[in-house]
Parts: structure tokens; C-alpha cells; sequence
């Protein structure tokens, strides 16, 4: 694999927002890593951009995404890691569509029997810095906490998580990056759109109703691409403030 040193690495989770990804940069050349596919892109068709970004594809799922997080940091050392992708919203408490700005991550579904169980999930929340979401914005986003499992949204759930966390919106990936990039002391940016609306009365795309995830992530996934070189001057912004 060619070594070099990006300022930044996207990862991508699920397979329907790598698809998407995919769409957008076509003609890309494509490489592989033991988790799924990587390629470049520069960036230098904006004013005071010139950026050369990895995309990778880091998988589905807690272990995917804590490994493939793991593998781009010791693989290229990258000064700031996004992750961009899709979550499920809670009923009441947001839109679809809406742009979650990451502050926090909670990893619920874990289940000890043994000693205190809030240890074993405060052990294993991560909190990100949000200091950087100031106005202006590249996109409008709700800065926001995210809860994680390995599991869509059960519906049984949302009013406790909501309660216990003030959770808005859940996924199945964000705990294990934020976790991961902290213990590598390596700023982490995770924005997520809403695809789909989750409630006690059940999930929009639930129950053979998927086809409203896939319409949505392709939705989401162009708006936060579109979106990227923007947040890149404003992670560059950010990086000659802190150097003055």
C-alpha cells in the first residue's frame, strides 16, 4: 500500500453511504485495505484549498468501525479523522434530514451483570470537541450527543434513551470511531444525517419499508459531500487560529 500522510481521513460506515460515495467520485482509482476499499481525492478548486483526503471504506458495525478506525490511524497518522454517514432519528425530537453534529457518543448496549453497569458504559463514551461547530457553518447542523449500538433503533427503547442520555438519534457506529480516535488522541468530526424516524409506535423504515433508508442516504450522503470542502477550510481555519 503507498505511504503518505493526509491531513485527513474520511471514513465511511454502512455500505449504502460507501455506495453513495462511490457515485459521487467517479473514475477514482480504487485501493484495498483488510477492511474495504480507500482512495484519494484532492481538493483545490476552492479558494485557500489545497487538500489531498483519503475516503475510506471502514465497515458496519462496532468492530469494523473500531478496527478500520485503528488501521487509518497507525496506517497514515492523519492530523483530523471524519466520519460522515446516516442515523436514525428519534420521534419528536428531530427531522429527517437534520445534520447531527457529534459532541458525544454513548455506546448503550452494554449489559453488565457483574458490577455497575453505568461504569461500563461511561468507560466507553467518548466526548468530541464541538468547539469548532461556531457560525458560520458550512451546512446547518443540531450539535448533539449520539447513542450507539450494535442494532438498529428498537422502539421499546427510544423513550428511555431519550430520558436517561437526552439522546436524539442513534447509530450503529460513532461510539467506536469517537472511542478509538480519543484513546489515539486523534480529532475526530462526525456529522450524521437523519435518513429515517423512529418512535414507540414503530420506524419509518421498518417492516419492509427499507427502500426509505436507501432514498434518504443518497440524499444525505451528496449534501455532506457537497459539503466537504467546506469543512475542510474550516478545519484549516481552525488549525492556523490555534497556531497563532
Amino acid at each position: 500500500m503507498a505511504r503518505m500522510n493526509p491531513s485527513v481521513v474520511v471514513i465511511i460506515s454502512a455500505d449504502a453511504e460507501w455506495l453513495e460515495v462511490r457515485k459521487y467520485f467517479t473514475g477514482c482509482k480504487v485501493n484495498h485495505s483488510p477492511y474495504g476499499e480507500w482512495f484519494t481525492h484532492k481538493y483545490n478548486n476552492i479558494s485557500n484549498l489545497d487538500e489531498t483526503v483519503i475516503f475510506m471504506h471502514g465497515g458496519w458495525g462496532k468492530v469494523a468501525a473500531s478496527g478500520s478506525t485503528q488501521y487509518v490511524i497507525c496506517q497514515w497518522r492523519p492530523r483530523l479523522i471524519i466520519n460522515m454517514g446516516t442515523c436514525g432519528g428519534f420521534d419528536g425530537k428531530i427531522n429527517r434530514g437534520d445534520i447531527i453534529f457529534v459532541n458525544k457518543t454513548i455506546i448503550y448496549d452494554i449489559f453488565e451483570q457483574m458490577g455497575d453497569p453505568e461504569d461500563h458504559i461511561n468507560y466507553y463514551s467518548a466526548q468530541l470537541d464541538a468547539s469548532w461547530a461556531e457560525a458560520p457553518l458550512p451546512i446547518p447542523v443540531k450539535v448533539s450527543l449520539m447513542v450507539s449500538a450494535d442494532r438498529d433503533l428498537l422502539t421499546k427503547d427510544i423513550k428511555g434513551l431519550s430520558k436517561k442520555y437526552g439522546a436524539i438519534a442513534g447509530d450503529w457506529e460513532s461510539g467506536a470511531i469517537a472511542w478509538v480516535a480519543n484513546k489515539n488522541q486523534t480529532p475526530c468530526l462526525i456529522l450524521r444525517g437523519v435518513t429515517d424516524i423512529v418512535g414507540s409506535s414503530g420506524g419509518e423504515a421498518y417492516d419492509g419499508n427499507v427502500d426509505i433508508f436507501y432514498q434518504n442516504t443518497e440524499l444525505i450522503m451528496k449534501r455532506l459531500l457537497d459539503s466537504m470542502p467546506l469543512w475542510l477550510l474550516k478545519y484549516k481555519e481552525r488549525v492556523s487560529s490555534n497556531r497563532k
